[in-house]
């Protein structure tokens, strides 16, 4: 029983280090890209499945841990919760300010980019602030 909940935990900690990675690549895609409609088209082709799918795995491998420790609801279990749910807010409200961005106004991008890096970073600081809580608490 203990090395299948050190596997999982184990695998809950890389999997937010895959939600950080993936936080900071779509942030660096958004500062870094000029065109709109190429900026869509990736976003909704590959970043948006690859960022759902990690921020899924993540998700997945705490309902496990959690089903482990016979769903113990602790300050942490509930924090990360709590996390979870603001994350998936969050990538909402900013894939839906993306989809109604018409490519054809001319600064539609230039109005959006202060938006979408805020969510981003946003959502960077909560992740990296609820790992390092439990990595070293």
């Amino acid at each position: 029983m203990n090395e299948m909940y050190n596997m999982g935990l184990a695998l809950h900690s890389w999997s937010a280090i895959a939600v950080l990675v993936m936080i900071f690549i779509n942030l660096f895609i958004l500062i870094s890209s000029e065109d709109l409609a190429k900026y869509k088209r990736a976003n909704s082709l590959y970043w948006v499945p690859l960022e759902i799918t990690v921020l899924g795995s993540l998700l997945f491998t705490g309902v496990v841990m959690m089903a482990a420790k016979h769903l113990e609801f602790s300050v942490e279990n509930i924090a990360m919760i709590i996390l979870g749910i603001v994350l998936i807010v969050l990538e909402a409200k900013r894939l839906k300010a993306l989809k109604y961005l018409s490519t054809k106004k001319e600064n539609a991008f230039n109005v959006y980019k202060p938006f979408g890096r805020t969510i981003l970073q946003a959502e960077f600081i909560l992740v990296l602030l609820m790992s390092l809580w439990m990595w070293f608490v």
